[in-house]
């Protein structure tokens, strides 16, 4: 297969897709048209990315076009609507990152705890401030809140257990037994979070559910004086209502991912509304961005990528329907011979049947098969008796799902 990769991407997973047999064009700097002009010259059957946004027309233009792999645990910056219109996989490499994110969060956490970059910038300056910066609350016996649970939730876990703070979580899919088998205690709404936590660091990924999941409300019901770190996405967090935090609550705000953010990796001509706040501390979207979790990423992508090519499946595919509309199973036992399934699907095309799934499981011996066919239709007892008598067909029966 051809492979574009479009963003930086480590040297040793590119080695091991050449080593496969692979022919790989690496162009990290791709992106916008240029990725479309890249994408239409080599007519790549898949692409990887990191950063680069992968738009409607950037997947128009390579024909051949099969897969997507983002280098990175979300998917925000893919078309990912687009890519399933097209019959474009999409997949990314979830928890790779995770112990880099935790360890920048909790960076992150005990800066603005002992105000750590003003600290530097005074001394730097020539300015001795003992007295300013000799106040600390401290982290030990705070409370530190997680909105998300996933792989870096589960690492902030770990470090909060080590700095002695107790936890109080809250995700979708967290209960309170899971919460107690890990030792932290559950939260029924963000909202509980934020009127527990001392520490709220924000840790889900980036979908409509979750736009502006921390808003008004949300940092209401924070306590005086509270941390908000954000290292997930800059449309979690409504950054208008942590303004207000700031200002009338006392709020300190952290975020490796702030609105406005640049595409370009560097730039002198960037203007963010946060960015002269004395109680706002940015960093560059470097949650990832260590060596470790790099390499780690990498050869994931790489995986996913060997899989596809060996197996046709997509290991972490985050397109494919949870539910298809199919309200039958076609059942098929057939011999194993050329032409059978291709009879039986002639007869379901005619009967207006759309097939939305289908395996077809050989047994021992490959003399005989078993196809399973899901499909959206009504069958009738004509379908089936032209079905039974297609040559080589054994026996054949609907069921309703």
């Amino acid at each position: 297969m051809t492979i574009l990769v479009a963003d930086s991407f480590s040297p040793a997973a590119q080695e091991r897709l050449r080593m496969a047999g692979h022919t790989l064009i690496s162009e990290p700097s791709l992106k916008d048209d240029a990725l479309t002009a890249a994408l239409a010259e080599h007519s790549p059957e898949v692409l990887i990315v990191r950063s680069t946004k992968v738009t409607p027309e950037a997947l128009d233009a390579s024909p051949n076009l099969e897969l997507v792999v983002r280098a990175g645990a979300g998917v925000d910056t893919i078309s990912v609507d687009g890519a399933s219109r097209r019959g474009i996989f999409v997949a990314n490499c979830p928890g790779k990152n995770a112990a880099a994110v935790a360890e920048l969060a909790w960076g992150l956490i005990l800066a603005l705890d002992r105000r750590i970059p003003d600290n530097v910038a005074e001394a730097r300056g020539g300015t001795w401030n003992k007295k300013e910066f000799a106040g600390a609350r401290g982290v030990q016996g705070r409370t530190l809140g997680l909105i998300g649970m996933g792989s870096i939730g589960h690492e902030m876990v770990t470090r909060a257990k080590a700095f002695g703070m107790p936890v109080v979580a809250w995700s979708r899919s967290l209960t309170a037994s899971g919460a107690a088998d890990l030792g932290v205690h559950h939260a029924a709404t963000p909202l509980d979070v934020a009127r527990q936590a001392d520490v709220v660091s924000v840790h889900v990924a980036s979908t409509p559910d979750t736009r502006h999941l921390v808003d008004d409300a949300f940092v209401d019901a924070m306590r005086e004086g509270a941390f908000l770190l954000n290292t997930s996405r800059a449309d979690v967090v409504d950054e208008t209502a942590v303004a207000r935090g700031l200002d009338e609550k006392g709020l300190r705000f952290a975020t490796d991912v702030p609105a406005n953010e640049p595409q370009d990796k560097q730039t002198e001509d960037w203007d963010y509304a946060l960015q002269d706040h004395p109680s706002v501390y940015i960093t560059h979207h470097v949650g990832a961005s260590t060596d470790e979790a790099t390499e780690a990423i990498g050869q994931e992508a790489a995986r996913v990528v060997l899989t596809y090519a060996e197996t046709g499946r997509v290991e972490n595919g985050v397109n494919l329907a949870d539910q298809t509309p199919a309200t039958h199973l076609l059942t098929v036992r057939h011999l194993d011979r050329v032409g059978v399934l291709a009879g039986v699907l002639e007869v379901a095309r005619e009967a207006g049947w759309n097939v939305q799934e289908m395996e077809n499981l050989i047994f021992a011996g490959a003399e005989a098969a078993c196809a399973r066919i899901r499909f959206d239709g009504e069958p009738d007892a004509a379908t089936l008796d032209r079905i039974r008598d297609v040559e080589h067909v054994i026996a054949a029966k609907a069921l309703a799902l």
